[in-house]
């Protein structure tokens, strides 16, 4: 019978991410405290359920007006090379290629061993497809009428932004380097102005997308890493293979 040696609680890398120029695993990486992302995440969830019930209980059928604001401010600037860098991410984000993105980014996790970051991964995205997906239908909120991609009332929230929102989040904190930071903030961002800009939805169901997505991914990283902990800083500190 095979043992292998626990991490003892308390104690944490001290590299810095890709300090020795290799990628590190992610739970070998220093420990990030576990109550700032559940205050972030709860947070953000409070502000997307204060959105959904603006939605539902004032504007189901009707734009606020910092929706038409926007909406119009898109519609001014829209060009022919404006439409084709808002269809990159729009198709994307689409479910067939996000979902053989996703599989593909698991399956890398797995065969790389890095388990507990792949369960975190796959978690994060089962849950926001469980809720932003039903939540839409649910809502039933309009789009805009002249949106160039998707006609269904199920504006809020953006399901796109969510996802993105969502994937960029617990990946950034699996791996903790600013690369990932700078280049999730640009693919989210570049995600709500396209999905504005092609009037698939009005600004406040991406900034709903937004913080569901953020209050997932936040959520569901802390739940993982915190049973993650208390498996690798049990008591007998060893655990049978």
């Amino acid at each position: 019978m095979a043992y292998v040696r626990g991490t003892r609680k308390g104690t944490s890398s001290t590299r810095t991410a890709c300090e020795d120029g290799r990628v590190e695993r992610p739970d070998e990486r220093p420990d990030l405290p576990r109550l700032t992302p559940l205050i972030v995440g709860a947070a953000a969830a409070i502000v997307a359920i204060v959105f959904l019930w603006l939605v539902i209980s004032v504007r189901r059928d009707q734009p606020f007006a910092v929706d038409l604001w926007w909406h119009e401010l898109m519609d001014a600037t829209q060009t022919d090379a404006g439409l084709v860098l808002a269809w990159i991410p729009s198709h994307i984000g689409g479910p067939t290629v996000i979902a053989i993105i996703s599989v593909a980014v698991v399956a890398t996790l797995l065969i790389l061993r890095w388990w507990w970051a792949a369960i975190t991964v796959a978690a994060t995205l089962a849950v926001c497809i469980l809720i932003a997906a039903p939540l839409a239908r649910i809502v039933g909120r309009i789009r805009p009428e002249d949106s160039l991609a998707e006609i269904v009332p199920t504006a809020y929230p953006s399901g796109h932004v969510a996802f993105a929102a969502a994937f960029v989040t617990v990946l950034a904190l699996l791996f903790r380097h600013w690369l990932w930071w700078a280049l999730g903030a640009v693919w989210v961002v570049w995600m709500m102005w396209a999905r504005t800009y092609l009037a698939a939805h009005w600004l406040t169901d991406i900034i709903g997308g937004l913080f569901l997505g953020v209050a997932v991914g936040l959520l569901v990283w802390a739940v993982v890493e915190t049973i993650r902990r208390r498996r690798a800083a049990r008591p007998a500190g060893e655990t049978v293979v």
